[in-house]
C-alpha cells in the first residue's frame, strides 16, 4: 500500500515538472529539449504501477502442515492441552513436529497413511522415553532429598489449579476477600428477604 501511493506520487511529481517545463518551451523561455520529449512520450506509454488491494479481510495464515496438526490432535486430544499450556515456550509442539515429521516422509517418496503411523510411532516411543527418563529422575531426586525436575508431560488441569491456588486461598484467609464475600452475602439474603416478602421468586 505504502510503496504504491509513493510511486503514484513520484508519478504526479514528474507529471508536474513536464507540464512545466512544456509551459515554459511554449512560451519561449527556453528551447524544447530532446530529452524533455523523449521524458514525456515515456510517461504517456508507462502509466504508474498499480499493486492488487486487498478487499478489506485479513486473509488466514495457514501453513502446509496444518491439515497434520487437525489429525495428530484428533488422534491425541490430551496433547491439545499441553500445546495449550507451552504457547510461549520456544520447544515446538509435539503436534507440530509430527507435522513436520509426515511432511519430511512425503517428500522422501513414503505415502501419507504410512508417514503418518511413521511419525505416530517415533511420538509414542519418545513419549514412552520421556516418562520413563523422568520416572528415573523423580526417584533419583526422592532419594537424595532433592526437589524432583518438572515434568516434560504436564497435566493443564493440576497447572491452573495452581495458578488458582492463590485465589483460593485468599477467599479464606485475605481480610478484604472475606469482607467482600460477607457483603455479597448479606446483599443476597436481603434479595430473598424481598421476593419472599412480594410473595414472588
Amino acid at each position: 500500500m505504502f510503496v504504491n501511493s509513493k510511486l503514484g506520487v513520484c508519478w504526479i511529481y514528474a507529471c508536474f515538472a513536464v507540464i512545466f517545463f512544456k509551459l515554459l518551451c511554449l512560451s519561449f523561455v527556453c528551447h524544447i529539449a530532446c530529452w524533455l520529449i523523449e521524458i514525456r512520450d515515456l510517461l504517456i506509454r508507462a502509466p504508474p504501477v498499480t499493486f492488487p488491494r486487498v478487499d478489506g479481510k485479513i486473509k488466514k495464515i495457514e501453513m502446509p502442515e496444518d491439515v497434520y496438526v487437525k489429525k495428530f490432535f484428533k488422534k491425541h486430544p490430551d496433547s491439545l492441552y499441553h500445546d495449550a499450556i507451552k504457547i510461549s515456550g520456544f520447544d515446538p509442539p509435539p503436534a507440530r513436529v509430527f507435522a513436520w515429521r509426515v511432511l519430511e516422509l512425503k517428500e522422501q517418496g513414503v505415502s501419507e497413511d504410512y508417514a503418518m503411523a511413521v511419525a505416530d510411532f517415533e511420538y509414542r516411543k519418545e513419549k514412552k522415553a520421556k516418562k520413563k527418563a523422568y520416572k528415573e529422575l523423580k526417584e533419583i531426586a526422592r532419594s537424595e532429598g532433592k526437589e524432583p525436575p518438572p515434568d516434560p508431560y504436564p497435566s493443564a488441569i493440576k497447572e491452573i489449579q495452581a495458578e488458582e491456588k492463590k485465589y483460593v486461598l485468599d477467599r479464606f484467609y485475605n481480610p478484604k476477600v472475606i469482607e467482600i464475600a460477607n457483603k455479597m452475602k448479606e446483599e443476597r439474603d436481603m434479595l430473598l428477604q424481598d421476593r419472599a416478602a412480594s410473595g414472588r421468586w
